[in-house]
């Protein structure tokens, strides 16, 4: 697994809970934030899901072209 799917999880999973905080407690500075860093850590969690795939990809053609031979 891709260490920027598992921080970019880290960060949305942090970052929900600064913006849940920020709504209870009416500040909208943290709410904010919180936002931001949930959405970086959402797309930060998207680029490691995409670098899996490609290694995932890279492997199957190095197989299917061993079997081949």
């Amino acid at each position: 697994m891709d260490k920027n799917r598992k921080e970019g999880a880290r960060h949305e999973i942090k970052g929900k809970l600064r913006e849940v905080a920020g709504k209870v407690t009416g500040n909208k500075s943290k709410e904010a934030s919180g936002n931001l860093e949930k959405n970086a850590g959402k797309i930060q969690k998207n680029i490691g899901e995409a670098a899996d795939e490609i290694r995932n990809a890279e492997k199957r053609r190095e197989r299917e072209q061993q079997h081949s031979r």
